[in-house]
């Protein structure tokens, strides 16, 4: 589904909109000792805080006034149906536990998705300042009224990447298996980075991300700007990862090919 160069700007001008009102809520509460911390499992840790809800609040309730036929897919609130053929995928706060541990590693993301995938997307990190951005035939950082083009880099060879993952224990044990042979072959592993990995993925600082029981709104918006930098994202089958799951972000082919073959060995 195309999108005319009406619309591209309207949207373009309603992610600044949302971009704008979400900074302000996540850096109101960034850092500070009260930030509505609650726990969403019975049995285990995963956090939610006041400004991952008030984010999402205020991201649909501009998407209500700018955009009502779209729909919405968030992480904190109910889906809304697409009229348009077009929804929003939003995580007001990818990486909780890095916001509420002090690291600017969090991120605010949405992708703008059709029926094949994301078309359009936008990682934020408030803290930095900057946006990693993708698609629509460009892909660019955003900062300090600043932009520069994105590009994954050309590094051929797994032993001289560099892999990045959010959580030691990758998935199941099975899948741990699985991202430890490709670990053990990369020059350095990292951990921790939630979505700003990707974005300095984009940005070519790093040549892989590999992660698992991702959801759809962790996803969309970093596959967006990946693809729009020239990488390349995947499920660990070399399928869409647009849905969640296991994922593989690759900066070139020839990482991407090595990763793949590891990771299905």
């Amino acid at each position: 589904m195309g999108l005319k160069s009406s619309d591209q700007k309207q949207i373009e001008q309603t992610v600044g909109r949302m971009i704008s009102a979400g900074r302000d809520i996540a850096l109101a509460y960034f850092r500070q000792p009260d930030q509505g911390l609650a726990n969403k499992l019975s049995d285990g840790f995963d956090p939610v805080t006041q400004a991952d809800k008030e984010i999402e609040l205020a991201f649909r309730e501009i998407l209500k006034a700018e955009r009502p036929m779209d729909g919405i897919l968030g992480e904190e609130f109910p889906p809304v149906a697409s009229q348009s053929g077009y929804t929003w995928v939003l995580d007001p706060i990818d990486g909780t536990r890095g916001f509420i541990s002090g690291t600017p590693t969090w991120g605010m993301l949405i992708a703008l998705s059709d029926a094949q995938g994301p078309i359009w997307g936008a990682i934020d990190q408030p803290y930095t300042g900057e946006t990693f951005m993708g698609g629509l035939g460009r892909a660019e950082l955003r900062r300090a009224g600043q932009t520069t083009p994105l590009a994954t880099r050309q590094t051929t060879t797994l032993a001289d990447a560099i892999l990045f993952t959010t959580f030691p224990e990758v998935g199941t044990a099975n899948e741990r298996a699985a991202f430890q042979r490709v670990s053990s072959v990369a020059k350095l592993t990292r951990y921790g980075m939630d979505c700003y990995a990707y974005g300095l993925l984009a940005a070519g600082q790093v040549d892989l991300v590999i992660e698992a029981g991702l959801n759809a709104y962790d996803i969309q918006a970093p596959i967006a700007v990946v693809e729009a930098a020239g990488g390349i994202v995947t499920n660990w089958k070399g399928g869409p990862a647009h849905a969640g799951g296991t994922v593989v972000a690759a900066a070139n082919s020839d990482i991407y090919a090595q990763a793949i073959a590891l990771l299905n060995q």
